[in-house]
């Protein structure tokens, strides 16, 4: 059985200067999903973020400090896919897909809503385009 483990890191930056990569070595999940990296990965220098026999694989938002989502996995996925022809998902780096022969992993970050009702309609459009 693989030991999937999904975590909010409110920033990968910050998430590693907690410790947050010690605590993941500790736990050896064979996949882990994580949302809210706030960084565009492609752009960094990754060592920071790296685990040892580990694949990573990231969508970033378009926006620099915003959303983000990864997904860290010891087993090389069939296919990857960041996108799911909904704009602000695939402009805001909330949706990366990795797929296996018999298992799709989803690391998804949704949009709260809670910043007001134009944020609210895209939560609940989301929602709708993802059932």
């Amino acid at each position: 059985m693989l030991k999937i483990i999904s975590c909010n890191l409110n920033g990968i930056r910050s998430a590693e200067r907690k410790g947050f990569f010690r605590w993941v070595k500790e736990q050896n999940p064979d996949i882990l999903c994580v949302q809210e990296t706030k960084a565009q990965l492609s752009t960094l220098d990754l060592t920071p973020f790296s685990l040892p026999d580990y694949h990573i694989f990231f969508s970033d938002a378009e926006k620099k400090g915003y959303s983000g989502v990864a997904v860290y996995s010891k087993l090389q996925p069939r296919e990857v896919n960041r996108t799911l022809d909904f704009h602000y998902i695939d402009t805001e780096g909330r949706f990366i897909e990795l797929v296996y022969p018999g298992l799709r992993v989803v690391s998804l970050y949704l949009p709260s809503g809670t910043s007001g009702q134009e944020r609210q309609n895209i939560k609940m459009d989301l929602l709708d385009h993802f059932y």
